[in-house]
């Protein structure tokens, strides 16, 4: 990367990408914290909610750090990585769905799609 930051990062001429990215991770937290409220919340029992209030968002954050963060151990062709953040990010809209929240899940689903379809347009210019 120049000194400019031309190839990527967060640059002053690119104020759009930058806020874009912020939103990403914001969302991305979002996506666990609703895993985590989903599991927690879950009617079959002290155990299972307990088990699904740490399995789930853990499940998402190992997922994450494998394929899809900026970062990923492993690298993955933009399908695979956009299937992780599907599984992810779709989770954490279908928890609040699953919370009793239909209204929030779809406004949440439509924000994940559009950030994410901006962010991997972003990215790849």
């Amino acid at each position: 990367m120049t000194a400019s930051g031309e190839h990527g990062g967060l640059t002053p001429g690119r104020p759009w990408f930058a806020a874009n990215e912020v939103l990403a991770f914001v969302l991305e937290l979002v996506a666990i914290g609703a895993l985590a409220w989903w599991g927690f919340t879950a009617p079959e029992g002290v155990a299972a909610s307990v088990v699904l209030g740490i399995g789930a968002p853990a499940a998402a954050v190992v997922l994450w750090g494998l394929f899809a963060a900026p970062r990923a151990r492993f690298s993955l062709p933009l399908a695979g990585v956009l299937a992780v953040k599907t599984v992810v990010l779709g989770g954490g809209a279908a928890a609040v769905y699953g919370t009793g929240h239909p209204v929030a899940a779809v406004v949440l689903a439509v924000v994940l799609v559009a950030n994410t379809g901006c962010a991997e347009y972003f990215r790849r210019r």
